[in-house]
């Protein structure tokens, strides 16, 4: 962090572009091979659903506005992208331009206040960012647990109404 606050600020913002740049796109396409590997399993009935391909006119339509303003929130990035992958958002013409658009966003916004925050932040807890990672931790496994349980409901449910 000390490193990108030592640099110009042009030269900040360029590599923070860059950084994101990748991370969003390999997202994007992470999401893209899950739905081709998908479709080689019984994923494939959902996958090729009416309601999926109605997803899909959905993202490919709006879901670059989705793509370009999560980069102005914390913890909604990768799902976003991920979900503009699985989905099949059309790359050149929609999730291209808009997740330039995002990493634009992104780039200024940690080149200027961003790195600073997170770096205040950091010395607030006495310069361990390993303790900010126990809470975020945490909460990460609440909410699988929580929607790992609500899964298992539905299953159950669904599959007392079959019979």
């Amino acid at each position: 962090m000390d490193y990108f606050l030592s640099l110009p600020f042009g030269l900040a913002v360029a590599a923070l572009f860059v950084i994101v740049m990748l991370r969003a796109n390999a997202t994007y396409w992470a999401g893209r091979g899950a739905v081709a590997g998908g479709q080689r399993t019984r994923m494939r009935r959902y996958l090729d659903s009416p309601g999926m391909a109605r997803a899909e006119e959905l993202v490919a339509r709006w879901g670059a506005i989705a793509v370009s303003l999560c980069f102005l929130t914390v913890g909604l990035q990768t799902a976003i992208n991920f979900s503009a992958g699985a989905t099949r958002m059309p790359y050149p013409s929609r999730y291209l331009p808009a997740v330039v658009v995002g990493s634009v966003l992104w780039a200024l916004l940690y080149a200027t206040v961003g790195l600073a925050f997170f770096t205040a932040a950091i010395d607030m807890i006495g310069g361990e960012p390993g303790v900010m990672l126990a809470p975020l931790g945490l909460v990460v496994v609440i909410t699988v647990t929580l929607l790992f349980r609500r899964r298992m409901t539905q299953r159950a449910n669904d599959s007392e109404r079959k019979h």
